[in-house]
């Protein structure tokens, strides 16, 4: 099977990323930038971000979460503890998160530490998801082999039966993630392949330096 991608081209020209409009936070930049994509013509979720952790095989792993909650400290996903991800980040903590914005011709990178958010901001959150997505955390034995779709959906409708009219507790084993970054790298599709690149890196005084990286 083979199949050639040499002629996918396209060229970058919607905006630039200059020093004269950026912030000396970094978090106000991604704020400006996720409010410009919010806006934007796209309808996809804007708040779709990959996440990389290194794996306990010792391989890196990508999937795509959705970010619920960005504060000055960092960003905020929620998963099950036990999942492969939840094992890898209490193995190591160090991850990075992306975003992909192609309606922008926009990408963020940003490395940083992850650790598990307070119980009661998880509770608050678990208690504001549909039963429905309350029930499916709690059925699913995340990133572990099951037999069958069936076996899925039948110990979702054992547990439907067994809660109905009953208030839906968060299992102390799903929850919220922080990712604390300390390296934010803005990405701007520029025409001719000469991409902007803006990184800011977190020193030990708590300022950002801010650098241009050659494309």
């Amino acid at each position: 099977m083979e199949k050639d991608l040499s002629n996918y081209r396209r060229s970058y020209e919607k905006s630039a990323l200059t020093e004269s409009v950026i912030s000396n936070n970094p978090m106000q930049l991604f704020q400006t930038w996720f409010y410009e994509v919010e806006n934007s013509e796209s309808s996809e979720e804007h708040n779709a971000m990959t996440v990389s952790t290194i794996g306990l095989d010792g391989f890196p792993k990508n999937r795509v979460v959705l970010l619920k909650k960005y504060t000055e400290e960092g960003f905020i996903f929620y998963t099950n503890y036990n999942s492969e991800k939840g094992k890898a980040i209490a193995e190591n903590s160090n991850v990075c998160i992306s975003f992909f914005w192609p309606v922008m011709e926009r990408q963020i990178i940003i490395k940083g530490k992850a650790e598990k958010i307070n119980q009661n901001l998880s509770d608050g959150y678990f208690e504001s998801r549909p039963d429905g997505s309350k029930l499916g955390a709690i059925v699913s034995n995340q990133s572990m082999v099951i037999p069958s779709r069936e076996f899925l959906e039948n110990k979702l409708k054992n547990l439907e039966e067994e809660l109905s009219g009953k208030e839906i507790i968060r299992p102390d084993y799903w929850g919220g993630y922080i990712v604390k970054p300390i390296v934010m790298e803005f990405w701007q599709g520029r025409p001719n392949r000469l991409h902007d690149r803006i990184r800011y890196s977190l020193e030990e005084n708590f300022e950002w330096r801010i650098e241009r990286l050659a494309p």
